[in-house]
């Protein structure tokens, strides 16, 4: 069978690029609406019909001039992989800011295809392009396609096929509208090159070329080696340290970059019509959702909006797998009990594995709308208004509104948002976003806020939790000013230059695709890291120095919770068996919720009657809503779980910051907790 064909899916940031990857390949991968999401490559197999193909997702990118991650990773791998075809997603309603990466990709000499996405979206504002001027401007097949509703994808893979080995741009006909300036070259331009600088850059070039050519340097592509050495590319430049005085006196890349926006222009404006038609909805919506005082306010309204609805709709469906979690406890008590099991395995049973890990599924009607809730709104394209909107607040800390992506992100799960760090242009700045997003609420606290906010906090339950988001944003700011006044290095801000993509309606595959990946995470965590979570609890509680033990409080659990105890005594979570929960909760937050029922004895303690119980048992013990608040507070801030610390430690590549942020976040949970707790005794 003939070799697979390689081609590389590169694109701008909101282009479609991965809702397209994902209509061919079925790869249930993150799409979200806003720019700094997908860090990495990904691959997927395609048979059509004789032909295979090797897809590849590249990182968003809207030039490949290297500053941030995502744009190195993108210029690498073209550069350095054998790719039989790049594949140019553009967002076709936005013609005018893809075309700049398109005139650089056709640079390469590499076969391109210009997949021209969103079409949909061209129709519904009255536009249209002329699809048979702009392959002729540009000299590459370009194909209308629409990822959302599936059209054109069989003709791309067709030309995909047929194109591989086409690196020429054919059929070049421009109209320039300079034909009075002389042209002093030996070849005409116009005929080889889709792009034509004026006759100083095109001296230029010429210049170089002939240089690399006398030190017999073999290159693929000697005109894009030429303008990138123009453009004092830093990469480029390394590789061919000649002497280039003379010739490259000063960086061309304004004198390029506008050479490029020139054409764009001149294609604009023969290819698109009705270019004056624009989605007047969305600029009327950014007056408002943007503004300078209201934006701020009107993101945490809406953020108060879902969890609003988390609580609601999510304890409503909630009590459906409270009940039938009770009914699944009883059952296997009384079938273990009627077989005859020995005591201690119907323990572990019912009280460790199904109270571990079931407790923890009761969850999840909460966990599904908070998700369901954040892909809309990542899908609508709001989220990225809200990094425009906490520019202006993190520019004072230091830092760009792009880092608070990251942040968002966090609200989901800390592994991808500390990964997203890698958007970042900055290494100091991917340095402090790592030590910040922990204090991000990830959805794993969220059983926690609903269990302690319900049983001491009833009406005001939505509330207290809603805090605990607003409290990590707060410290995550704190943090970062505090680094940001640390850091020996005080650098100007530059103005945050982000993509705000046209409002859309959400679309439903997107929406479906990542709220499962993000269930099946949580239901795979159920099954693997709580439910072996669950059996360790249960075996360091029933065993201790003697054996095993029917009082808790002489198990290997309580002696080491006993120890560590004074020192959460000022924070109001002195009692060892808070201590024990807490330290379960490193292999998941879910845990400590869990262990709370475990360690006090309390059957089901997700249900409305066993939070009853496990509140009267907590009170026993002098622990009430101060001690609560306090502890949810500790939660939210502490060290996170293990598999985030691997994340940290793969990121920052060192033991020695690693061992610094968990350090630094436990000192933090300590000192709010405290502060929390003793307040709440003066109150």
């Amino acid at each position: 069978m003939d070799k697979a064909i390689r081609a590389a899916f590169v694109g701008n940031p909101n282009c479609g690029k991965t809702t397209l990857f994902n209509a061919y390949t079925g790869a249930n991968l993150k799409v979200a609406n806003w720019p700094g999401v997908t860090v990495e490559k990904k691959e997927g197999a395609l048979k059509y019909h004789s032909h295979r193909f090797m897809l590849v997702d590249l990182p968003g990118t809207y030039s490949l001039t290297s500053y941030t991650m995502e744009e190195k990773l993108t210029r690498q791998y073209i550069l350095d992989t054998e790719v039989d075809v790049i594949v140019d997603v553009a967002d076709a309603s936005a013609l005018e800011r893809n075309l700049y990466l398109t005139l650089q990709l056709i640079e390469l000499g590499k076969p391109v295809i210009l997949a021209l996405n969103m079409m949909d979206i061209v129709e519904e504002r009255g536009m249209e392009i002329d699809m048979h001027r702009l392959p002729e401007m540009l000299g590459i097949p370009c194909v209308p396609v629409s990822a959302k509703h599936k059209m054109g994808l069989d003709i791309l893979m067709h030309t995909v096929a047929h194109h591989k080995e086409k690196s020429a741009q054919e059929n070049l006909e421009h109209h320039h509208y300079h034909h009075s300036r002389e042209v002093h070259h030996k070849h005409s331009h116009h005929k080889e090159f889709t792009v034509v600088y004026n006759d100083a850059i095109e001296d230029k070039i010429d210049q170089v070329i002939n240089r690399l050519k006398e030190g017999k340097e073999q290159c693929s592509n000697y005109r894009w080696t030429a303008i990138k050495l123009l453009e004092r590319d830093e990469e480029i430049m390394s590789l061919y340290p000649y002497n280039w005085d003379g010739i490259i006196d000063r960086s061309y890349e304004d004198d390029i970059i506008n050479g490029k926006y020139d054409l764009i222009e001149e294609i604009i404006e023969e290819c698109l019509v009705n270019k004056q038609v624009k989605a007047a909805s969305t600029d009327r919506a950014d007056r408002l959702l943007t503004n300078n005082i209201l934006g701020l306010p009107i993101f945490l309204g809406i953020m108060a909006l879902v969890f609003f609805l988390t609580f609601t709709l999510g304890d409503f469906l909630k009590l459906g797998f409270e009940a039938a979690l009770e009914w699944f406890s009883d059952w296997t008590l009384m079938t273990l009990t009627a077989a005859g099991a020995s005591e201690w395995v119907v323990s572990l049973i019912v009280n460790g594995i199904i109270a571990g890990v079931g407790g923890i599924l009761t969850f999840l009607p909460n966990i599904f709308i908070l998700f369901l809730a954040l892909a809309f709104l990542e899908d609508s394209g709001y989220m990225s208004r809200v990094a425009y909107v906490m520019d202006g607040l993190m520019g004072r800390i230091g830092l760009s509104g792009r880092a608070f992506i990251p942040m968002i992100l966090g609200f989901g799960c800390t592994v991808p948002a500390i990964m997203a760090s890698r958007s970042l242009e900055d290494p100091r700045d991917r340095k402090r976003i790592i030590f910040i997003t922990p204090f991000m609420s990830c959805s794993a606290r969220l059983p926690i806020y609903v269990l302690f906010s319900s049983m001491f906090f009833q009406h005001a339950a939505m509330l207290v939790a809603y805090s605990m988001y607003l409290i990590g944003i707060i410290v995550a700011v704190l943090t970062a000013l505090f680094l940001s006044l640390g850091s020996k290095s005080k650098k100007v801000t530059a103005p945050l230059l982000i993509e705000l993509p046209e409002y859309k309606t959400p679309n439903l595959q997107t929406i479906l695709i990542y709220v499962w990946q993000k269930v099946k995470e949580y239901l795979t965590k159920a099954g693997t890291t709580i439910f072996l979570a669950s059996i360790v609890l249960w075996f360091l509680l029933n065993f201790g120095e003697n054996g095993m033990t029917y009082d808790m409080s002489e198990s290997f659990g309580a002696m080491a919770g006993m120890k560590l105890a004074p020192l959460l005594v000022p924070a109001g979570l002195g009692l060892w068996q808070v201590v024990v929960a807490l330290i379960s909760g490193l292999a998941a937050k879910e845990v400590v919720v869990s262990s709370f029922s475990v360690l006090f004895g309390v059957a089901n303690a997700t249900t409305a009657t066993g939070m009853n119980h496990l509140r009267e048992v907590l009170a026993g013990f002098g622990f009430g809503a101060g001690n609560a608040y306090a502890l949810m507070v500790f939660c939210l801030l502490y060290t996170p779980c293990v598999a985030t610390i691997g994340v940290i430690y793969r990121e920052l590549k060192s033991y020695k910051l690693t061992i610094a942020s968990i350090l630094f976040q436990l000192a933090t949970a300590w000192i709010m907790a405290v502060i929390v707790y003793q307040v709440s005794v003066l109150l």
